[in-house]
């Protein structure tokens, strides 16, 4: 059984997470093993909020070249984070 701190790697800061948090979304890298259940109550319990849904995507990783080598990047999975109307935001979050 991963613990919670396994299961979310670290939170991933873009333009398109920074414009979601305006909807109370947050996005997270998170384990490959873990599922939408285990990564809301991760979330619930590291960061003390109510999660309405779970949205996640396997992400591929990018190819990229060293000279004439080719090789690529490791895959992870990437979720997204919707918090109930009535709960607080992510304090984490607030100073970026």
């Amino acid at each position: 059984m991963l613990s919670p701190h396994d299961i979310i790697i670290k939170p991933v800061v873009t333009e398109k997470s920074m414009d979601d948090m305006a909807e109370k979304k947050y996005t997270f890298k998170v384990s490959r093993d873990a599922n939408k259940i285990q990564i809301k109550n991760a979330v619930e319990e590291v960061f003390g909020v109510k999660v309405e849904k779970v949205y996640t995507m396997n992400m591929q990783g990018k190819l990229k070249r060293m000279g004439k080598n080719i090789g690529r990047r490791s895959s992870w999975k990437k979720a997204i984070v919707k918090l109930k109307a009535d709960s607080k935001g992510i304090e984490f979050f607030e100073g970026i």
